[in-house]
């Protein structure tokens, strides 16, 4: 095991001798010797010195009187359990007198003592230092190894809890995950069930509906955010980068939360400065940072309180800043914000849900447009103000195109897009093709209310059959299936179409979302990548435009 060289300090002889001018003496014969020496006032300078590291001593007798060997004694006794400082000690010839034998046995009873008797050689007293020095040299290396021993021990113990930690998260993660799933889903298949029934007043008939749309938009949402984490953790997060006019982006979010804010007699204020500039971003993403931070405020905001947003140029950058008077953030947690997965109470018992992604995917976001985000807090119950700055374009030619306007996030309310048919799709013959039959019957009924003529498979292998016999005008195919997957099917089907005039229309929908299974698909043969779940308006515009049947006929 290697271990570091000793410092000068640690190899220095100590001198103490009846005066100051005899140690100096000494000093210089044993500097002239290649021992590094350096001579001590008195007692109480030989005990400061020795406390900043020495490798020997040489002492003379005659320099120890009663207080200095009681001030020595003290000093070898306060030693650390390692050191044991080796002293040579030159003695007056005829040290067997009584004096002496008192002085010599405290000595060797403290520490670890050599006796030179005058008249010496001074090769003797060098030989002797040399020794005594190598000595020291060996219990360094004890030290470095009792040094290293512990902080391999300390290490270890840090390594142990960190993982212990990692583990704690990650199941108090799964389980707020499972919990914070399962509980739209139960709303959703109750009341399904309940649907199912038929026993419903009209009104609850239609409370019911809202609850499934409510919750399913709440599901998909956590999902969305599931979908974000791991983009931004592989680094295939996409921008869609143009001017962006941030006091639109800011106000159509805070108009999309003010229902939600009235509910709880939340105050929402709002100071947007219209000449703050455009900044150079991702609408839909920068809306989703302001939708985070507002959304947050208002859930940790109890009935009655004030949650105000501020937008502003400062200097050279845009600053939007989201306060809150709610139950504000303590001090241990403050650090730990942003970071992922990581929630101030993440008990059964919490009044409040979520699984602890959005701040992290606000940081995020932020920094991927170079700007940053910070928070403040006074503690519990003083509220919080989140900060994000984003830099102004450095140059612009024209006015943000009105196309950058954001569109409304998932989860604000609405009754959505109006359900119309387009009168074209009459009589289209359409094959849908699903493992899963509640989504085969949900697209059966959706085509065939707009007057398609629809044939479904339940695998790639019925599919086939059924494309031979229907000869359908379009496909919709899901991609996840077992045994023979979208991508298999849409192959075999464009192989068969080798040779012939033209090719079926074909729209991938599944829920493999991310930019890469979008290009696998298109990439695969498929025109159209549709991720779940499904708009059905948005479906049946991307069915007529793909048979050309956008227009009356």
């Amino acid at each position: 095991m290697l271990t570091p060289e000793p410092s000068g300090a640690d190899e220095r002889v100590l001198l103490l001798a009846p005066t100051g001018r005899d140690a100096h003496l000494i000093a210089k014969v044993l500097g002239e010797a290649g021992v590094a020496a350096e001579a001590c006032g008195d007692i109480n300078d030989f005990c400061r010195k020795f406390s900043d590291g020495a490798g020997a001593a040489f002492i003379t007798e005659e320099a120890l009187d009663e207080v200095a060997l009681k001030r020595l004694v003290e000093a070898l006794a306060a030693q650390p359990p390692w050191s044991d400082l080796p002293l040579v000690v030159l003695t007056s010839g005829g040290g067997d007198t009584p004096p002496n034998l008192t002085t010599l046995k405290a000595l060797a009873d403290a520490g670890n003592v050599t006796l030179i008797e005058r008249p010496t050689r001074i090769i003797t007293l060098v030989s002797a230092l040399h020794t005594a020095l190598r000595a020291r040299r060996r219990q360094y290396e004890v030290r470095e190894h009792l040094l290293a021993q512990q902080r391999t021990e300390e290490e270890r113990a840090l390594l142990l809890a960190e993982a212990e930690a990692a583990n704690r998260a990650k199941d108090e993660f799964l389980a707020t995950m499972s919990h914070e799933l399962r509980t739209p889903m139960t709303a959703i298949l109750g009341w399904a069930h309940m649907l199912r029934s038929h026993t419903l007043s009209e009104a609850d008939f239609e409370r019911a509906l809202e609850i499934v749309e409510r919750n399913a938009q709440a599901q998909n949402k956590l999902i969305e955010d599931l979908l974000d984490i791991s983009r931004i953790i592989t680094g295939k997060l996409r921008l869609e980068v143009r001017a962006i006019d941030l006091a639109g982006v800011v106000a159509a979010v805070i108009e999309a939360l003010r229902p939600t804010a009235e509910v709880k007699a939340i105050r929402l204020q709002s100071l947007l400065d219209p000449r703050a500039g455009p900044v150079s971003g991702d609408a839909d993403r920068l809306q989703q940072v302001v939708w985070n931070l507002l959304s947050n405020a208002i859930k940790f905001t109890p009935k009655g309180g004030r949650v105000q947003v501020r937008l502003e140029r400062v200097n050279s950058h845009v600053e939007i800043v989201v306060s809150d008077s709610g139950k504000g953030i303590s001090a241990e947690f403050l650090p730990h914000v942003f970071d992922r997965f990581r929630q101030a109470d993440s008990t059964s018992t919490r009044k409040h849900g979520g699984m602890g992604l959005g701040l992290s995917i606000v940081r995020q976001l932020v920094e991927l447009h170079g700007g940053t985000v910070g928070v403040e807090s006074g503690g519990a119950g003083q509220g919080a103000t989140f900060i994000v700055q984003l830099p102004l374009m450095v140059m612009h030619s024209r006015q943000p195109s009105p196309a950058a306007r954001p569109r409304p996030h998932p989860t604000a309310g609405g009754n959505g897009l109006s359900y119309d048919c387009p009168p074209s799709l009459q009589g289209l013959r359409v094959l849908v093709v699903d493992d899963e039959p509640d989504t085969r019957r949900l697209l059966r009924t959706v085509l065939e209310q707009c007057g398609s003529e629809v044939t479904t498979a339940g695998s790639a292998a019925e599919a086939i059959d059924a494309f031979i016999q229907s000869k359908p005008d379009i496909l919709i195919s899901d991609i996840g299936m077992p045994e023979e997957d979208g991508y298999e099917l849409i192959g075999k089907l464009r192989a068969a179409e080798a040779g012939h005039k033209g090719r079926i229309p074909a729209i991938a929908l599944t829920a493999y979302a991310r930019v890469e299974d979008r290009i696998r698909a298109l990439n695969a043969g498929f025109q159209v990548h549709v991720p779940k779940p499904i708009e059905p308006v948005e479906l049946l515009a991307v069915v007529a435009s793909l048979t050309g049947r956008t227009g009356n006929r």
